[in-house]
């Protein structure tokens, strides 16, 4: 069997890992086995934040929505709850940006939930009164 040598392939290999870990402090960015390591190290990091970055926006959406909804005098769960209910279909991304930038619109929203809340509890008690 002829001899393989895989000088080109393992140079070209190391290269781009140090080339992918530049900027790394220590030897993290020179020395080939560190570099490996903190790379794996850093994929992983990246994989799992990727995630976290969602639930961490949804947080902070959800915090705004509820701070101007307060400033309003309602609690986040019921102003969500009336939006629901008037068949509003807005996001929470849109929703808080709206409470930061525009707060007549919110004003205007708050209204819109109150009045659908209003109105499914007034027809709430109807409802079961007829199913006894």
């Amino acid at each position: 069997m002829t001899r393989v040598k895989r000088s080109v392939h393992a140079k070209k290999k190391r290269r781009a890992v140090l080339e992918q870990t530049k900027g790394f402090r220590g030897e993290a960015h020179s020395n080939y086995k560190r570099a490996k390591e903190a790379l794996l190290k850093a994929d992983a990091y990246a994989y799992r934040d990727r995630r976290n970055r969602k639930r961490d926006f949804r947080r902070l959406w959800i915090t705004r929505i509820n701070a101007a909804a307060r400033q309003n005098g309602m609690s986040y769960s019921t102003f969500m709850h009336g939006l629901m209910l008037a068949g509003v279909e807005l996001d929470r991304k849109v929703l808080a940006d709206i409470a930061v930038r525009d707060s007549d619109t919110f004003r205007a929203f708050v209204e819109v939930s109150r009045e659908a809340a209003a109105s499914a509890a007034t027809s709430e008690p109807a409802r079961e009164a007829s199913a006894a």
